[in-house]
């Protein structure tokens, strides 16, 4: 049976492990290995995560399947939409459905939250995961290129579902 269960502050440092196992199984047929190091330290790493939640109004919900934590989201509550931040799922987990029940999960706290949309950026050669945003009713609406320090750049599409 899969489970959200909202992380608390206290988990993140076990967070921040699953984040970096997941980012470093997922992202290398995209980005390179020093990308990945540098986008789990900025974005990912126990320090980034915590700002995250002290500063810039984010929750992480952990994806539990047979009482394992097997993926997370987390959301940043913006003006006007939700912000879906991150989805992800480890490799035995994905095309299993897991992603599409997580998305039902996070429709329903947008809808909790009275928003009217759900905003996400997903870099432009994410072609899978392009694909399941397209399935579940997303619609591109913009393309940036954001440079995140380092010499790396991200590379997305903005996408959003309307409530």
């Amino acid at each position: 049976m899969t489970k959200f269960t909202q992380i608390k502050i206290e988990e993140i440092p076990e967070l921040a492990k699953l984040t970096s196992s997941i980012w470093h199984e997922y992202w290398t047929q995209i980005l390179s290995d020093a990308q990945i190091d540098y986008m789990v330290e900025k974005f990912q790493s126990e320090n980034a995560i915590f700002n995250q939640y002290k500063n810039e109004n984010y929750t992480y919900y952990y994806i539990n399947e047979d009482d394992k934590n097997i993926g997370y989201f987390g959301l940043s509550d913006k003006k006007d939409y939700l912000f879906l931040s991150k989805l992800y799922i480890s490799k035995d987990y994905r095309h299993k459905g897991l992603g599409t029940k997580a998305f039902e999960k996070i429709k329903e706290i947008a809808r909790e939250k009275n928003y009217k949309s759900i905003q996400l950026t997903v870099n432009k050669y994410n072609k899978n995961t392009i694909s399941a945003y397209d399935k579940w009713g997303f619609k591109t609406i913009d393309a940036v290129v954001t440079d995140i320090g380092n010499g790396f750049v991200m590379d997305d599409y903005i996408m959003e579902y309307k409530l």
